[in-house]
């Protein structure tokens, strides 16, 4: 029997259970007030913050992954989502400090409250792994570099699509007619 998944499967629940309810409640107002949302985070963050906005987009929010060719001009009445571990990462802060030029409304989520892009964001959750620079990690991971990050951040974003769905009254079904059917 295969039992390696035992370890990090603990520490993902570990982590996600300490991820403030009101946190969530907060950044799901503030996803449904916004126009349209642009979503970025480097690396294998950005992939996880990459499916986030197609599932925004099987909601019926306009969303957008920061780096296609079609994210449209950012004004005050949308929303700039970002995700990073550390809140330093220089490129993301860049984009965060420039879509707050614009005048978009900045939220993060990160390992690390106490960190640059989390003292200009007006929305901040935090997830407490272990991240680049430290963290609110609870957890010791058994896994390398930020993957209980990442792995903890993919899920949150599946787990807070279910609360959007709540929120905003859509079904699966409503969802599957939004979805691609060029595949």
């Amino acid at each position: 029997m295969y039992t390696w998944h035992r370890r990090p499967l603990q520490e993902i629940e570990a982590v996600l259970n300490e991820v403030a309810q009101a946190e969530a409640d907060s950044l799901c107002e503030a996803i449904v007030a916004a126009q349209s949302i642009v979503v970025f985070g480097a690396g294998r963050v950005g992939m996880a913050c990459r499916g986030f906005a197609m599932r925004l987009a099987h909601l019926g929010i306009r969303a957008h992954a920061l780096g296609d060719a079609t994210v449209p001009a950012i004004a005050s009445d949308d929303m700039l989502l970002i995700a990073s571990g550390s809140g330093e990462t220089p490129s993301v802060k860049l984009i965060a400090e420039t879509g707050l030029r614009n005048g978009c409304h900045l939220a993060l989520i990160t390992a690390r409250r106490k960190s640059s892009i989390a003292s200009i964001a007006s929305t901040v959750v935090v997830i407490p792994a272990p991240s680049k620079g430290g963290g609110e990690a609870l957890v010791i991971s058994t896994q390398p570099l930020t993957t209980l990050y990442e792995q903890c951040l993919s899920l949150f974003f599946d787990s807070f699509v279910l609360q959007l769905m709540s929120r905003l009254g859509q079904t699966n079904d409503q969802m599957w007619a939004r979805h691609s059917n060029l595949e």
